[in-house]
This record gives structure tokens, sequence and C-alpha cells, in this order.
């Protein structure tokens, strides 16, 4: 059995680059590495590795986050694939635990992602140091070692996760009806379940998640996310990315009822660039 790393990237040339790194320290190192550049500017480049590493461009503009991604497991040859976000710098043991349970399990497996600081990991770094400073996700509870059930779908995440890549094509991958930002993810997560797809949180070794800058609500992406939020209640009957959404309504941009959104204004340049847009 082989496994396949996929990652996406538009611009972050840096963080590509550790987490290069950190694959070229793993104990057990992947079968190759699959990269898909997302229009960066300029494209992003890899350095030798002693694993295959694919760099697949598209010209497209925008985030298409699902498209990236299937584009990704498609390029794949590996049995098995492990999805990491741009921003993860994987612990030396995460491929080679993340193939053995794998090999064990049909089922979603998600790993444990530890934050950095700003400036942890911003040239050399120990991974012995970066453990003691990272923190953990405060809602996602990880197991110390092995792996356990975890019947929330919604808790799934994309930032580093495993899956048979048969049972990746079976589902349909990530639906690109989700186009741009927001809820793509959430979604895969649901429809792997409707599949029968157990989720399965792991514990051990996991990724560290480089530091950037993010805006909370993302107002840089308002009209995806309401358009993805959209599609995902008409499916799901539920709302995804409720804490945005909330956002929204107290800034006095939607106006939400049980089942509807409606949109009374998109954010003013005002308030994109007091927020860094």
């Amino acid at each position: 059995m082989s496994l396949s790393v996929l990652t996406i990237v538009k611009n972050r040339s840096d963080h590509l680059s550790q987490l290069i790194e950190g694959l070229r320290r793993s104990v057990c190192p992947p079968h190759e590495l699959v990269i898909v550049d997302m229009n960066s500017d300029p494209p992003v480049a890899a350095r030798d590795a002693h694993f295959e590493i694919k760099i697949i461009r598209r010209g497209d503009a925008g985030l298409p986050l699902a498209a990236a991604r299937n584009q990704a497991a498609r390029a794949a040859t590996g049995d098995h694939l492990l999805f990491l976000d741009v921003d993860c710098i994987p612990m030396r043991d995460l491929v080679g635990d993340m193939q053995r349970w794998l090999a064990r399990e049909d089922a979603l497996i998600c790993a444990e992602a530890f934050y950095l600081a700003p400036q942890d990991a911003r040239g050399d770094w120990d991974e012995e140091r970066l453990r003691l400073t990272a923190t953990s996700h405060p809602v996602r509870a990880f197991p110390a070692v092995g792996v356990t059930p975890q019947a929330n779908a919604g808790l799934f995440w994309s930032l580093v996760f495993g899956i048979r890549r048969d049972r990746f094509a079976d589902i349909g991958g990530f639906d690109e009806a989700f186009t741009g930002y927001g809820a793509e993810d959430t979604d895969f997560g649901f429809r792997a379940r409707a599949a029968g797809l157990p989720l399965l949180f792991m514990g051990g070794p996991g990724a560290f998640h480089q530091y950037h800058d993010v805006l909370d609500p993302p107002l840089q992406h308002f009209r995806d996310i309401i358009r993805n939020a959209r599609l995902f209640y008409q499916r799901w009957h539920l709302w995804p990315m409720e804490g945005w959404l909330a956002a929204f309504a107290e800034m006095g941009l939607i106006t939400r009822s049980d089942r509807e959104i409606e949109i009374l204004r998109t954010p003013d340049r005002w308030e994109l660039e007091r927020a860094g847009v």
C-alpha cells in the first residue's frame, strides 16, 4: 500500500516550503506529493525531495477549493490519500501512522492540528520545541493515542485528513457545486457519513498549523459564504458556518430566518479596508 500527500496552494510559498520540509523529515516518506497551484503569483515551485513532487497549475481566479482538491486526488497514484492544508507542517510520524490506520480502517480519519504562534517555524525549527509551545483546537478533542469515533460529521476538518483513494472516488470527492470559499469541507463530511463511512479522530502525531492572519468574519469571501451556505441548507436542512453568518447579521449585512438568508447589503470599502482586505 502507498500513500500520496495532497495539498492546494495560492501564494503561500513559504508555508509550502515548510510543509515539504516536514515531509522530508518523515520517518515514513510519502509515495508522492501532489500540489495544485491555484493561480499563485508568482507560481509556486518546489525544491528536490526524496519522493516525487507533482505540481498542477490552475488558471482560474479565486479559491476553487473543492475543484482543486479533486484535481489533486485524480492526479494521485497512491492507494491512500493524506490531504494537508498548505499551512500544515506534518510531524515526522504522521505519514506512517496515517498509512497504518488507513490500512486497518475504511474510514475518514482526521489527525490533530496544533496551532503555532506568529514567529514559530519561520526558519529552522525543531519538532520537539514546537510541540512544547503549540496549542490544540478548543473544540475538537483528540485521543492521546489510537483512534476514536466521532459521531458529529460537522467536526470533520480538511486541514489534515486521510481516506482511501477508492473510497474518495466512491463518495464523489468534494462537491464542486460549492464554488469559492466555505462549506465544501463540511458537506464532504456529511456525505461521507451518508455513505456509511465512519469519521475517526486519530491521536498521536498530527501537524503543526503555521500562523497566518485571518479575518473573522472573512468579509472578502462574503458572497461565496452566502451562496455556499444556501446550497448546504438546501441539501442538509441546517446552516453551516453559524459563527460567520451570525457576525454578518450583526453587521447588518444579512437577515436570516430558519430557512432563508436575505442579503441587505455587501461589505463596503470602509469595512473591507478596516478588516485589512
